[in-house]
């Protein structure tokens, strides 16, 4: 699966960043590159799917002031765009590409972070897909 979810979501943000430019939380560097991973994700969706209905009402709810889809918007985007990537492979990889290329330019999603944190006495911390870590105390 192309990460259909992953899509949508992403989606969302884009309609909802279109709505109501929101300022303040990114810094503009990785604000500008959200901007443009999402505003590729959106042209990858719409060249396929600019006839699906669910798009307008992603638009709409975006508009609307909501902050996600509602569940039926979601669950037919979803629909639509796994159904397209199953029929199309070259369309599959361009979403994928596109969400990957957003997913990683995400500071909250693109890989492990960790901020705002105060630590006293010994710590350790593990952070990533499968981390491992050896901790050794004392003379070697």
């Amino acid at each position: 699966m192309v990460g259909a979810e992953l899509a949508v979501g992403y989606l969302f943000a884009w309609a909802v960043r279109k709505a109501r430019r929101v300022a303040g939380r990114m810094d503009a560097e990785v604000d500008q590159a959200l901007d443009a991973g999402m505003d590729r994700l959106h042209e990858v969706v719409v060249s396929r799917l600019d006839d699906e209905p669910a798009l307008d009402w992603m638009t709409e709810e975006a508009d609307a002031g909501l902050t996600e889809p509602t569940p039926h918007t979601r669950r037919q985007l979803e629909r639509s765009l796994g159904t397209a990537a199953a029929q199309d492979a070259a369309f599959a990889a361009t979403l994928r590409q596109a969400v990957e290329a957003l997913h990683a330019a995400d500071p909250g999603h693109g890989g492990p972070a960790l901020s705002g944190n105060t630590f006293n006495g010994p710590t350790a911390i593990v952070m990533g897909d499968h981390g491992r870590q050896d901790n050794h105390f004392g003379s070697p």
